[in-house]
């Protein structure tokens, strides 16, 4: 009986120091990140590194855009949405292509865009044009549909 304590003992050190190692992990990884938060979902965390996600705005300045009646085009995401993971890889470069100034609103960092901006899922692209949505995109589509909405929506 004391053998199989001790053996659980040491698994549950073994798992405690697991977790303490992958926090401090994330925890490096996440200082100077672009949300300006101390800490971050850990799928927010692997995006960090990827080039089609480096547009972030960060719900202040999405407010203070708005307010000012500037012209915007947002893509509302969140990391662990499946069909998000698919269409980034092709809106994200597509729009830098076309020279669309295409700003990131993570959803899952920055819950109360849901109800602010009325997003029912993602992702969601939506045109502001002085500060008012006029055009709004949900789901995923291919290449062809997104570079048709922003020629429509975004280039006029």
């Amino acid at each position: 009986m004391k053998k199989v304590i001790i053996f659980l003992v040491i698994i549950i050190g073994l798992f405690a120091a697991l977790f303490f190692v992958t926090k401090a992990q994330n925890e490096e990884k996440a200082g100077n990140n672009p949300y300006g938060k101390d800490t971050l979902h850990p799928e927010t965390v692997k995006q960090l590194d990827d080039p089609n996600y480096q547009n972030i705005i960060l719900p202040d300045e999405l407010a203070n855009k708005l307010d000012a009646g500037e012209d915007v085009t947002v893509y509302f995401f969140s990391p662990t949405c499946s069909h998000c993971v698919r269409t980034t890889p092709v809106v994200a470069p597509l729009a830098k292509d076309m020279n669309v100034e295409l700003v990131q609103y993570n959803l899952l960092e920055f819950e109360q865009g849901w109800d602010k901006y009325g997003i029912q899922s993602t992702p969601t692209i939506v045109q502001y044009k002085n500060g008012e949505e006029v055009a709004r995109i949900v789901g995923y589509q291919e290449a062809a549909t997104f570079q048709d909405w922003f020629n429509e929506n975004t280039l006029k």
